[in-house]
């Protein structure tokens, strides 16, 4: 049966939709017959009928034993005779019916009243009986039965009952699907240039194998592509099939991890046994993590992930390459896989895919624009230039959404200009304009925070990275200030002091023209005392504490994450030495801020005036009003070097924005 289900589900679905039809009928058939009582004459009460019957006037009584009906005749003037000898009525006699209760005790005490003159007979109803029956127990699991079937039976392949039999195997509509290719070449990819090259080696063996062996080279077995989320790993993957032209069979980590015992590893197995058929073909699993993670401290002995990762590294040492056969993964995790699964002879390589550098995004932004129409004022270097860290998916999604913005404004063949791009950005960075009304008080305030941001990032030498300040509310945010960190693989100690400064920048500028702060630097001081704590506990930046770190990196994404813990070994009182370390950290950071912003209180009055005017400033009028800043925070502590106790002055009568800290 599951051998022809699988082959003609249509035809067994239709079989199965008949006998459940034929079910309904029945059931509506049975409900006729169990539930059909016959109610002769004139309806009587119990104490009416049992006066009737010590009075003498019931000729006959039957009891309907499924419906607990009285059925029969009354002789108001009276009955004449026995139940033996046979009774008769002078008048016309009367049908009646009456209702007792269903059970055996009234049963009995009902025939015993009835039967001292009349005629009492009991109908056991079994027609009823057997139908109630039916109805009951039998037509249901006939009924469950068949819905359940057409849901196995329904979608066909992967859902088939089939699978009942074969619960372990991966569906064959995935092997059909992928025997023409990809259509995926190296021309839709850009910005990973070293992984196209170390990727080019596949391809070449997938063509020519005997090329490879004609000089005794071995092939790369198995490709593990790890990064970030969204640079590409599958979209690499699926152009290296498509460069080499053969069958290309995709699956998810996720698709081998059941609870059932056994499930994952059978799933493994007839997985290599159909790439082993479509040979030479690629075989690309993502988010390998899923099911390769380490073994170490798994629990039980033997589970099912344990059983399933033990069965893809026999599959992967049991295929030989000259089977035509190359395994590829992709994860965001490598440092949890396990030790075993990469190893060299499982996976040869293991390529980094990482955010595109300035030429990768110009690169990805020219490629997702080759079909779309495109102003001439459009320059996408300065694009490129504005979006440090943003990955392929990322550029992709801004591509995207500058043509639907193109579109919604009604331009000719929705034709996306360099304001469509720049709005793009922001949708991507921030969420769409959320439309809320500010009051002019609250948007003054917005705009001196946001211009304190930009003017302290230009003193400390960053100000060709401050792109775009706004105060049009996005998101969860009112305002925002898009400040980059360009295309740094590393960070000194003094770029992340710069960092927490800019970060207490808006703080600080409330403090200054407004006397107070208000709830808008939440996510400031939350940045700033994360950054502060990186310092001390991670990378030793302290001199108190000197070079140990007391926070651990926790794996919480790509290649261990931004999570932090404590380490178990550390005192109370070193606790309390970094709480101090940090707190300094940041209050340094604040009268850097202080010094800069107080000394071009006028400049940044007439920035944020001309902010809450305009709402955003980019281009080239936000660097008429950087340029002026350029340098000005250096030399403000001994040579630009904040310091780290005792910040600000202890004389009496100073403003909070000059209060020690310590």
């Amino acid at each position: 049966m599951a051998e022809s289900a699988a082959k003609d589900p249509k035809t067994t679905v239709r079989a199965l939709l008949g006998i459940l039809v034929a079910v309904i009928i029945a059931y509506a058939l049975l409900v006729r017959v169990a539930y059909s009582a016959p109610e002769p004459g004139s309806e009587l009460s119990l104490d009416r009928l049992f006066r009737a019957a010590e009075s003498g006037q019931i000729m006959s009584a039957t009891l309907l034993d499924q419906d607990s009906v009285v059925v029969g005749q009354l002789c108001p003037a009276g009955v004449r005779g026995t139940s033996a000898t046979g009774v008769t009525c002078p008048d016309r006699p009367q049908r009646f019916h009456s209702t007792y209760p269903a059970s055996d005790v009234g049963t009995n005490q009902l025939i015993e009243r009835l039967g001292t003159r009349a005629q009492v007979k009991v109908d056991r109803q079994s027609e009823k009986a057997i139908a109630k029956l039916l109805m009951s127990f039998v037509l249901p699991l006939i009924l469950l039965a068949t819905l359940f079937g057409i849901i196995m039976v329904a979608k066909g392949g992967d859902s088939s009952m089939a699978d009942i039999a074969g619960f372990g195997r991966l569906g064959r509509k995935r092997q059909r699907e992928k025997k023409a290719g990809t259509g995926v070449t190296f021309a839709d990819v850009a910005g990973q240039d070293t992984a196209v090259l170390e990727l080019r080696e596949v391809i070449d063996y997938l063509k020519d194998p005997a090329k490879f062996d004609a000089v005794g080279a071995i092939a790369p077995k198995g490709v593990l592509l790890f990064g970030p989320p969204g640079c590409g790993k599958t979209l690499m993957a699926r152009a290296v099939a498509g460069e080499s032209g053969v069958p290309f069979v995709s699956v998810s980590g996720t698709e081998f991890v059941e609870s059932l015992v056994g499930v994952g590893a059978a799933r493994v197995r007839d997985l290599f046994a159909q790439v082993r058929e479509l040979a030479p073909a690629i075989v690309f699993i993502d988010e390998i993590d899923a099911v390769g993670r380490r073994r170490e401290g798994e629990g039980v002995s033997g589970g099912e992930r344990e059983q399933t990762l033990n069965q893809l590294l026999v599959e992967m040492d049991g295929f030989e390459v000259a089977a035509g056969v190359v395994l590829i993964a992709a994860t965001n995790r490598p440092d949890i896989l396990d030790s075993a699964l990469l190893r060299p002879g499982r996976f040869d390589r293991q390529i980094t895919l990482e955010a595109p550098d300035v030429e990768g995004r110009k690169a990805i932004l020219q490629v997702h624009a080759a079909n779309r129409n495109i102003a001439p004022d459009v320059d996408f270097a300065l694009l490129a230039r504005r979006t440090p860290g943003f990955t392929g998916a990322d550029l992709a999604s801004v591509m995207n959404e500058a043509v639907l913005l193109a579109i919604r404004d009604g331009s000719e063949e929705a034709t996306i200009n360099s304001h469509h791009l720049s709005e793009a950005v922001q949708r991507v960075l921030h969420g769409p304009h959320r439309g809320k009304l500010l009051a002019p008080e609250e948007r003054a305030r917005i705009a001196v925070h946001e211009t304190g941001h930009a003017l302290v990032a230009a003193a400390c030498g960053r100000g060709g990275d401050v792109v775009r300040v706004s105060v049009v509310a996005r998101g969860r945010g009112v305002g925002s200030a898009n400040i980059g960190i360009g295309d740094r693989a590393l960070l000194t100690e003094a770029d992340m002091e710069v960092q927490v400064a800019i970060a207490m920048g808006g703080l600080v500028a409330e403090e200054l023209v407004y006397g107070g702060s208000s709830t808008m630097p939440e996510d400031d001081i939350s940045r700033a005392t994360g950054l502060a704590k990186l310092m001390v506990g991670v990378y030793g930046m302290s001199d108190e504490l000197g070079r140990v770190q007391i926070l651990n990196r926790f794996a919480g994404g790509f290649l261990g994450g931004d999570g932090t813990s404590v380490d178990s070994s550390v005192s109370e009182q070193v606790l309390h030495t970094f709480a101090m370390e940090v707190k300094d950290l940041v209050a340094a950071a604040e009268a850097r801020a202080i010094a800069i912003l107080s000394k071009n209180r006028s400049h940044l009055e007439s920035m944020a005036t001309r902010l809450q005017e305009e709402e955003t400033l980019e281009g080239r009028a936000l660097e008429d009003f950087l340029a002026p800043m350029t340098g000005a925070g250096a030399g403000v502590f001994n040579g630009g070097a904040p310091p780290r106790r005792g910040a600000g002055s202890s004389k009496p009568g100073e403003t909070a924005l000059t209060r020690p800290r310590r």
